[in-house]
């Protein structure tokens, strides 16, 4: 009988190890990245004007600075940080094109690709974590453009199949377009509906 009761505690405690490791393990798979952080975009839609206003909010502390919006950002940029022994530790691409942002800019969104490839390419030279954003629904995919006009989806697939993990706002993945992106490819998701929501995942990727 003790024989009995003693091999039940056993497996009770070790059901109970089993349990928590298994816990820990899935809070740690949470998707998390460093500062510095430099925030681009691959379409030159509003979305960084929206990140950037976002990480106000945040009030990350790191030196020199912890974020740096520039939608045009090049390799060139991220090899200056660098040799200056300020390295960007993490990249994020919003996705999505905007015919009017790509205009005064003076770029097509061949040049946006071209652009793109390299500061991509860059990155991983540099290990630094990539992370595609498309966080404006469905008016940054092709279903909310004009007819014929695919450059969001060439945004997109320029950066979601090689990113590190995607931020996305459901609105956009109607089609499941990122879902199963992530799932062919193994890559994290993060999913929200809200700017609010955002916020809060935002702030568990860049806070330790």
């Amino acid at each position: 009988m003790k024989k009995i009761q003693t091999a039940s505690v056993i497996f009770l405690s070790f059901l109970i190890i089993f349990g928590l490791s298994s816990l820990n393990a899935a809070e740690n798979d949470e998707p998390k990245a460093d500062l510095p952080v430099i925030i681009s975009s691959c379409g030159q839609s509003p979305g960084p004007a929206l990140l950037k206003v976002l990480f106000m909010k945040m009030k990350l502390e790191h030196e020199p600075k912890a974020y740096e919006i520039n939608p045009l950002a090049t390799a060139d940029d991220l090899i200056k940080m660098q040799e200056a022994g300020t390295p960007y530790r993490t990249l994020i691409i919003v996705m999505g094109a905007s015919l009017k942002g790509m205009g005064a800019a003076g770029i097509s969104i061949d040049d946006e690709l071209v652009r793109t490839k390299k500061l991509i390419e860059e990155a991983r030279n540099q290990s630094i974590t990539l992370i595609g954003a498309h966080i404006e629904g469905m008016k940054r995919r092709a279903q909310g453009a004009s007819v014929g006009d695919n450059t969001d989806e060439l945004s997109i697939d320029a950066v979601a199949p090689i990113s590190d993990f995607l931020i996305i706002n459901k609105a956009g993945d109607e089609d499941g377009r990122f879902t199963t992106i992530a799932n062919e490819k193994n890559i994290p998701l993060v999913s929200v509906e809200k700017n609010l929501e955002l916020l809060e995942e935002l702030e568990k990727i860049f806070t330790k």
